[in-house]
Parts: C-alpha cells; structure tokens; sequence
C-alpha cells in the first residue's frame, strides 16, 4: 500500500530509496570488487593461455636441431629433398636404379556369370583373405574383394563380347602399397583349398596377364667406389642421410646430385620470432602492472596486475631466463640482450654472424635459453600446481565469496525495504488517526464554546 504525501506530505517513496542506497552501499562495493576480480582473472587467464602456448613453441625451440633450418635441391627433377629439422649439411650423387611399384594383375575374360563363388587373396605374408561376392557378375566380385580390406583394389575392364555377342569382362587387381610387400596372388577356391594345391591361381590362367611385378625402390650412394651402398624402400621415398629424404620418380644411369645447405637467413628469421614472442609477453606484463597517477584531484588508476606478486615473479623469471648465460655464454653473444629498462631486443644481424662462425655452439645457445623459458613457462601454468593457475584459482575462489556475501546482501536489503516500507505506512496511519481526533476535537470545542455564551 503506498500512502505517498497521503497524510504527512512526505515524500515516501524518495525517503525510502535515499535509506536503500545508503544501507545498499556494502552491497555496492562488494559488486565493484567482483568486477575487479573478474577483470583480474580474465586477463590472468589469458596471460595463462599465453604461457601454455609458449611451453609448446620453447619445447621446439629448445630441440638440439632447433632452430636450425636448411636449403635442399637435387640436379635432376627426377628426385625431390626434403631437410628434416635433425638434417645438416650434405651433398653426394645417387643413382637411381628403379622406382616402387605396385603389383597389378588382369584376369582373363569371362561371361557374366563366371565371378561367383569363393575366391581367396593370398599376400607376401602368406595370409590368405577368402571372399565371397553376393552374386556372380564381376562387379559382384570386385565389389567384394575391395570391400574386403585385402590389401587389393579391384576394378572391372570391358573385354568385348564372346562368338554369341555376350559381353565379357576382365578383372585388374592392384596392391593398394608399393614394394615387394604388396605382391599377392588370387585364386578360385577356399583357404583350403589354396593350401591344398587344389585351386586355380587367376593370374595364371590363359588369357590373364601380369601387368606389373611389385618392387621396392631401390638407390645406390657412392656408386662406384668401394664405399658404394643400395637403399630400398617399399615407396618411393628413401632417407640417405639423417633427417634427408628423396623422393624418386623415375630410374636414372646417370648420378644426381643431391645437396642439403644451411639456410642462415631462415634460420635468424625463426630465432628472431621466437625471441620477439618473448619480448611481446614481457611488454604485455609491464603495460598491466602500470599505476597511471593523475593530475591534482583526480585518482589514479592501477593497471590490471599492478601489486600482483605471482606476475612480478613470472616477469623476472622470464627475463633471468633470457639473459643468463648458458654455460657460462652469454646469449648476448648471438644478439640476445635485456636493456637496462628491461626491454628484451634481438640483433638480427649478430645472430647471423654467430651462425656463420659457429652453428653448433649458436644452436646449443640458442637451445639452452629456449630450455629455460619452457621451464618457467610450465612452473607457471602447469594445469595442476602451476604458479599462475593457483593464482587463478584463488581469484575464482574470492569471487565465488564475494557472490555469496552479495546473496546475503540481496535478503537483509529486501527486508529493510519491507520494514522501511511498513514503517513509513504506520507513520502515515498513526497520523491519520491523530488528525481525525484533532478534528474531532476540534468540532466538540466549538460545538461547547457558544453554550458558555448563552450562560
């Protein structure tokens, strides 16, 4: 019941909320501290997940080979490389004496009905695969052998039409893998049957063919010298060094040169990433911890992890990772240096010379301090005990606090509106009240004050 100004002439209703937002004042400063909290905890949080992503780029970076990168070529399209990230510098000739290739047979041809029954694929592993096709037309048959993960593709060949003008088909089955392994045999008959000596070997028959006999690819080094070695492989890929691989496409007599350089400008070119990545993250930290004090009269304002301890941390561990010396070297050596501002830079072009001069001892530098950071980065953000999400996580657990407190809040305000409210309304009756008596009384005086006259 709202009794506004009814009796009084108070505003009620404006003297009730003026109390509201008053007693609601810890409420208030409990909801600004929430939001503080979550502002904290989102950008801790993604200071975490930027961490977690730098444990897997420091773990590549901080490999032996790591970041070493390099050029290959070859003197003949015929044969592709490829430099691996454990390869390093190499050059000699291979000669190609034959490429993989799968064993492929055709069937002779027969009429529509000749492909029913049982049929078995025997591999190099001696495993025979019986197959039996749901009808007797040869894509009844094909469909089976290819749906029966035999190792075989099975694919029907028109064969033209038999002396009564009925078409006729063949049957041309190729191993799925190159190599000598994927060679296969396929016959009429059971397992059985096949071990028995009693079935009829397809590929055998009059009228069937072999189309092409499975063999690996096969390289020699060296070629003729007494060091001279023959390389096979089931594809036509072949590794001929640590970390090198060629690919061939076609025999060659003659030898191709296959050379693997160190690629230095791509090699600065990812440590510098790196190292910029760093830089970043330890401007982000700065930016954050920031306290911007404002002119006379106005507040100042506190960056996001300004007094946060586990940041400051992570901000120094990070740099000591950096800059420390790896056994006693300096990685300011290979152009990485720390100003005396705490600004993280990278010397493109001494990295580069530190490589030309010595790339295994660059490289080993370079790894050790990637090494480093991978340590504190997972100190920090390890899923479990890391540093910064058990700071996280006392920041969720603040909050979920505060939302509690904010809850308890809610119901103590409700009920002091209501006795404000309730309060207010007895006001407004027990003036009600009074003012009916005074006029009541009013009326009874004036109604007794002529009586006194007429006496």
């Amino acid at each position: 019941m709202k009794l506004d100004g009814l009796v009084s002439g108070l505003k009620t209703e404006e003297l009730i909320k003026a109390l509201m937002d008053v007693s609601a004042i810890p409420k208030t400063l409990i909801t600004n501290k929430i939001a503080d909290r979550n502002t904290i905890i989102n950008n801790l949080q993604s200071l975490n997940t930027t961490l977690q992503d730098l444990v897997t780029k420091a773990k590549t970076a901080a490999a032996p080979t790591s970041p070493a990168s390099f050029t290959a070529s070859s003197s003949s399209e015929s044969v592709t490389v490829t430099a691996g990230s454990t390869a390093s510098a190499f050059s000699t000739g291979i000669v190609v004496d034959a490429v993989a290739t799968a064993h492929s047979v055709v069937t002779a041809a027969a009429g529509s009905s000749a492909w029913g029954g049982t049929f078995t694929v025997v591999g190099t592993d001696g495993e025979p695969v019986e197959i039996t096709p749901t009808g007797t037309g040869p894509r009844d048959l094909a469909k089976a052998i290819n749906n029966a993960k035999a190792g075989v593709m099975a694919t029907v060949v028109p064969a033209g039409t038999d002396a009564d003008g009925k078409p006729l088909s063949r049957i041309q089955l190729t191993s799925i893998e190159t190599g000598e392994a994927g060679e296969f045999t396929i016959h009429r008959g059971s397992a059985a049957d096949v071990t028995a000596g009693t079935s009829v070997d397809m590929g055998s028959e009059s009228g069937a063919a072999l189309l092409t006999q499975g063999a690996d690819a096969r390289v020699r080094l060296f070629a003729g010298t007494a060091a001279e070695q023959a390389l096979t492989s089931a594809s036509n890929t072949i590794s001929v060094g640590e970390g090198i691989d060629v690919t061939v496409s076609k025999p060659s007599a003659d030898p191709v040169m296959v050379t693997v350089t160190r690629d230095e400008k791509k090699q600065t070119s990812t440590a510098e990433a790196f190292i910029k990545e760093i830089a970043s993250l330890l401007t982000r930290i700065d930016n954050g911890s920031k306290a911007t004090v404002g002119d006379v009269g106005e507040s100042t304002t506190l960056g996001v992890f300004t007094g946060d301890s586990t940041v400051r941390n992570l901000r120094t561990a990070l740099a000591n990772a950096v800059q420390h010396p790896v056994n006693g070297i300096s990685p300011s050596t290979i152009g990485i240096t720390i100003s005396d501002k705490g600004v993280l830079s990278f010397d493109a072009e001494k990295f580069a010379a530190a490589v030309a001069a010595d790339p295994e001892a660059t490289q080993e530098l370079f790894s050790g301090v990637a090494s480093r950071l991978e340590g504190v980065a997972t100190q920090y953000s390890d899923k479990y005990d890391g540093l910064l999400t058990a700071r996280i996580t006392g920041q969720e657990s603040e909050v979920k606090t505060l939302k509690t407190q904010v809850e308890r809040w809610d119901i103590r305000l409700e009920q002091r509106q209501a006795t404000l409210e309730r309060t207010y309304a007895q006001l407004e009756v027990q003036l009600s009240k009074l003012q009916s008596q005074s006029t009541w009384l009013t009326g009874q005086l004036a109604a007794m004050t002529p009586s006194s006259s007429s006496s």
